[in-house]
């Protein structure tokens, strides 16, 4: 085609270089070439088979299609593809090197597809037999039927892939066959099953059973679902239906033993007991909460029972209780009461119905008390692996000089693990209740150099860190969302000579790796009379070094929240020459927009 050819469709110019909408692409480019004549075929010759699909294959909902899965996305879909096409159709289900049928069922803005999975035509590379008949409907171990070096090398690419396209760093130096390579290798975990000590299950109205795809041409979803009662954990993209789960194989076995009691009691007419309906709002049984921890004396399980509850009636509850406190591993028994109509696992108020208010765990030696509703690292034994390797890569000096800020220290677990070797550890946390268990757990091991404030780092000001040395190192662990604008601006301007990062979301890590190796511009914009700071500056250390240690904890495919895996990455910053200071931004930042920071 000539560089400006004009479209008979449109009457205007088709331009190179100009992207179009792969619909309007397809009718354009059909109008501009001529069609050849079909050839006759003889009465004798069968139909011929649909040749494959152009590269600017474009899907229609509700079609169905044959797809080989090439790779694993966030969240374990597979990333799957039409022979001979490149447009990418994202399916539940789906693993690396399987040929299946899929129906597509949505279509996003042109740019990729959601299919759903009919039947496997030719099975995945490194097959296993999942241990959970549930794991393909759960959504909770979604990959179990992958073996786990497969997981782990997937999740590593995802990863490097994350690190080049969010991150903005070279892939030439992501890896190398050098010991000191930017991305190290995975470490894997021991035990891949009944390594959570921490699961969150629903009450619910629906009942959702399993998913059933036909074939045929008309395209509908057949759910076995019914109006019964259900505990469980929710349907993948539902907040209102529940999968009913009698046996979990991440939590422990005593949890098992408690979630089959409660399966075995709570349906029981005779009781009363309600789950809470999501749509009208009425009901008494939200949630049930199973935290396993472990006696210091005698180190034997010790598990906590939360149930969740629309209102305070402990009457009602008390059958339960008696049954589950049965198994001798039922320690502490806990009712959090939230009023709201949210589907948050938070009370806004907390009895304890049977044992302690809180349950122990050790780590790195430590004795930590862990109350219902704070957080502690939901696998145990690796979290103690990952400790290990916060405590080598932070690099104390051991002689009581240096400070440490521990940023969302929830219960001050790894704060205290290096308060040990460091002159004063400073911990901040939003969630009161982990606060309190921090300062419980300082004072339970005798340390007397850390202190946790309460408070929420998303709305820091002008004031945050001068109540406080400045730090030597910084421990930075936030939630999925990764870490808001103004800690990263003020991350940027503190210097801090180290910083650990320790993320549960790649995604949102590999942003803020961006912006705090290689720095953004500072603008701002004006909206209803008031100027609002958008990002930071732009900014670089000049002359000097900062070391950014990243583990990367949250992100599997087998588990829903916590990994079984830690993701080790060392950052180092040189500085470049060509920078200058700009006292109106306040940081330093470059003067040639092509220059980036070295990795070192």
């Amino acid at each position: 085609m000539a560089a400006h050819a004009v479209s008979p469709l449109t009457g205007g110019l088709l331009r190179r270089g100009v992207t179009l909408h792969p619909r309007r692409r397809l009718l354009a480019v059909a109008a501009v070439a001529p069609e050849a004549p079909a050839p006759t075929p003889a009465p004798s010759q069968l139909p011929p088979s649909p040749a494959p699909p152009r590269k600017g294959y474009y899907p229609k909902r509700g079609e169905t299609v044959e797809l080989t899965c090439e790779a694993l996305a966030f969240k374990g879909k597979g990333v799957c593809k039409v022979a001979g096409s490149t447009f990418v159709l994202l399916c539940d289900g789906a693993l690396p090197g399987e040929r299946l049928l899929a129906r597509v069922r949505r279509l996003r803005r042109g740019a990729f597809a959601e299919a759903a999975k009919l039947r496997t035509l030719e099975p995945h590379h490194d097959a296993v037999e999942a241990p959970c008949p549930l794991a393909a409907d759960c959504g909770g171990c979604k990959t179990q039927s992958l073996a786990y070096a497969a997981q782990i090398r997937h999740k590593h690419l995802q990863v490097r892939d994350l690190l080049v396209n969010f991150g903005k760093f070279d892939p030439k130096l992501l890896e190398s066959s050098e010991p000191d390579a930017i991305l190290k290798p995975i470490v894997p975990c021991d035990e891949i099953f009944r390594y959570r000590n921490k699961m969150e299950f629903s009450f619910g109205t629906k009942r959702w059973m399993q998913r059933v795809w036909k074939e045929e041409e008309v395209v509908k979803e057949e759910v076995n679902e019914a109006d019964g009662y259900a505990l469980g954990l929710h349907a993948p993209g539902f907040f209102d239906k529940v999968l009913h789960v009698e046996k979990c194989f991440l939590q422990s076995e005593p949890a098992d033993k408690v979630l089959a009691v409660v399966q075995e009691t709570w349906m029981d007419p005779a009781l009363r007991l309600t789950p809470y309906d999501v749509h009208k709002h009425v009901g008494f049984l939200k949630h049930l909460m199973i935290r396993t921890g472990r006696n210091i004396s005698t180190g034997t399980p010790e598990v906590m029972v939360n149930f969740v509850t629309s209102c305070y009636k402990p009457d009602l509850l008390m059958p339960l209780v008696d049954n589950i406190t049965k198994i001798p591993e039922v320690v502490s028994v806990i009712n959090n009461v939230n009023t709201s109509v949210g589907n948050t696992s938070v009370g806004e108020q907390e009895y304890t119905l049977y044992g302690k208010p809180n349950i122990t765990e050790m780590l790195r030696g430590l004795t930590f008390q862990i109350s219902a509703n704070s957080f502690f690292q939901t696998n145990t034994k690796q979290a103690d692996v990952l400790y290990k390797l916060i405590e080598d890569s932070a690099r104390l000096k051991g002689d009581g000089s240096e400070i440490v800020l521990d940023l969302f220290c929830g219960t001050g677990t790894i704060g205290l693990t290096l308060a040990r070797r460091a002159k004063h550890v400073h911990g901040y946390e939003v969630v009161p209740e982990a606060i309190a268990d921090a300062r419980k757990n300082a004072k339970l091991n005798g340390i007397n150099n850390a202190t946790f404030v309460q408070g929420d780092l998303n709305k820091i000001n002008e004031s945050f860190g001068k109540e406080f040395p400045k730090p030597d190192i910084i421990i930075s662990d936030p939630n999925r969302p990764g870490m808001h604008m103004k800690l990263i601006k003020w991350l940027l301007e503190v210097k801090a000579p180290r910083i650990v990062y320790v993320s549960c979301n790649p995604a949102t890590c590999a942003r803020d790796l961006d912006y705090l190796c290689h720095g953004v511009k500072f603008f701002r914009c004006s909206g209803k009379g008031r100027t609002h700071l958008l990002i930071a500056v732009r900014h670089e250390y000049h002359g000097e070094i900062l070391d950014l240690i990243l583990f990367i904890t949250g992100y599997t495919f087998h588990d829903f929240d916590m990994t079984e895996e830690l993701f080790y990455l060392l950052f180092g910053l040189a500085v470049e020459n060509n920078t200058r200071h700009d006292p109106g931004l306040g940081s330093y930042w470059t003067t040639d927009p092509k220059t980036r920071l070295g990795l070192c």
